[in-house]
């Protein structure tokens, strides 16, 4: 294949990429919407609830690793085409249920946890495949749009479930759900997962699953570089947590904030993080990728910090409503500015045979402190008053950033900064 027609086909990747994951990731959003809501009508219980999300995290964090490694050892369309019509065929089973007897809680947490584990064999089998479906020089656009799809979804999802929820029965929410998840299917059954994929040669022995499985940490282990970048994404997903769980609590317990501003304040992250997924995907790939990174998180850290400030100073609602909808704005584009440099970092640095299996350990680590980080601040906000909570925490996710981010760490990802700052010192000298 020429490279004409291998970059009219990336081209086509690209957008049929972003308008599959928009589709998909929508109706994701608004089934959650819908089943959140629903959950929560029909038994009034926030145990129930987080039973449902319990049951959508741990599946994906026990089976991140195993999808990573079977990433690499089958091909990665196939692992992306079944995930996806596994979890078609998990609502459409819930639907079925649900028209023969009705739906009940017990359905629904079966539905959330098969649906998990397909929606994690197609998620890490896609995110290890980006590098092979678009050329290196739009690898940042594609990780752009990645960001995009969810930031919409995360604004349209609750928008429309909203609007539906009351006026449509739950059963709209399966079909439309399972509507746009065959329109994700039919698109990416379309595109060529192996078009910019490298030669690699294939292992004189043969390795059992496990040597397998141990071969992929033991790779992330030697890699100083992305050692710690996953060792800083866990220890961030842990930390930010004390945001997801407080920020409800703190607007409407403590500052006592209409609902509905409240929404408005939530709105605000995927509305920040629509703005910079933009953006991103019109420049061209970022030069340090790593020491961008670390600059963002540094930010994300010091408002964590600046979140305290409204527990200490009175301010009117209205104030407090603007301060906090700039601050959850500023989170959401300051996480695409994190997650889009570190995904196009780890796919042109990761070794082709090693990619699925690292990605599932990216996801491990990723989703492996939601659910501790849950428990711990869900039980401190409850005996600390809040304001102290955000100030340790604010100011440990400093240390965490300054520590495992450090200059020797950003050298190596990057050389070309110790030869400028050396160039720049013998300048110095002259």
């Amino acid at each position: 294949m020429n490279e004409q027609v291998m970059h009219k086909k990336a081209t086509y990747h690209l957008y049929t990429f972003l308008i599959s994951k928009m589709i998909g990731s929508l109706g994701s959003g608004v089934y959650a919407f819908g089943i959140s809501m629903y959950i929560l009508s029909i038994t009034g219980s926030s145990l129930s609830f987080a039973t449902n999300i319990l049951l959508s995290i741990l599946p994906r964090t026990i089976i991140a690793p195993i999808a990573g490694l079977l990433g690499d050892r089958m091909p990665r369309k196939s692992l992306v085409l079944g995930g996806q019509a596994g979890v078609v065929l998990s609502v459409s089973a819930l639907l079925l249920y649900t028209q023969m007897v009705e739906l009940s809680l017990i359905a629904i947490y079966m539905a959330t946890f098969f649906n998990s584990i397909f929606s994690t064999f197609s998620s890490v089998s896609f995110s290890a495949s980006i590098a092979n479906l678009v050329d290196g020089e739009r690898l940042q656009k594609a990780m752009s749009f990645n960001q995009l799809s969810y930031s919409l979804s995360g604004i349209g999802g609750p928008v429309f479930g909203g609007m539906l929820f009351g006026l449509a029965s739950m059963n709209i929410f399966l079909v439309i759900f399972i509507i746009a998840s065959v329109i994700a299917l039919v698109l990416e059954s379309t595109m060529n997962f192996t078009l910019y994929k490298k030669e690699i040669d294939a292992p004189t022995e043969k390795e059992t699953m496990l040597q397998s499985l141990k071969a992929g940490f033991a790779y992330v282990n030697k890699k100083r570089v992305i050692r710690s970048i996953l060792l800083t994404a866990l220890w961030l997903n842990l930390f930010f947590t004390c945001m997801n769980i407080g920020g409800g609590y703190i607007l409407l317990t403590i500052l006592k904030l209409d609902p509905t501003l409240i929404g408005i304040v939530e709105a605000g992250m995927a509305v920040g993080m629509l703005v910079m997924a933009v953006y991103f995907a019109t420049r061209s790939n970022v030069k340090f990728p790593l020491l961008l990174v670390k600059r963002s998180t540094l930010l994300m850290a010091v408002l964590v910090l600046l979140a305290s400030l409204p527990l200490f100073v009175h301010f009117s609602n209205g104030v407090n409503f603007i301060y906090y909808f700039i601050l959850m704005f500023l989170f959401g584009a300051l996480g695409v500015i994190t997650n889009t440099p570190i995904g196009v970092l780890l796919q042109t640095t990761i070794e082709e045979e090693f990619r699925g299996r690292v990605f599932g350990i990216v996801e491990m680590m990723a989703m492996s402190m939601m659910p501790i980080g849950t428990l711990i601040f869900g039980i401190l906000y409850d005996i600390i008053p809040a304001q102290y909570i955000l100030l340790v925490s604010g100011s440990i996710l400093v240390l965490i950033v300054l520590t495992l981010l450090r200059r020797s760490v950003i050298e190596m990802a990057h050389p070309e900064l110790k030869k400028q700052q050396g160039e720049k010192t013998i300048q110095v000298l002259d």
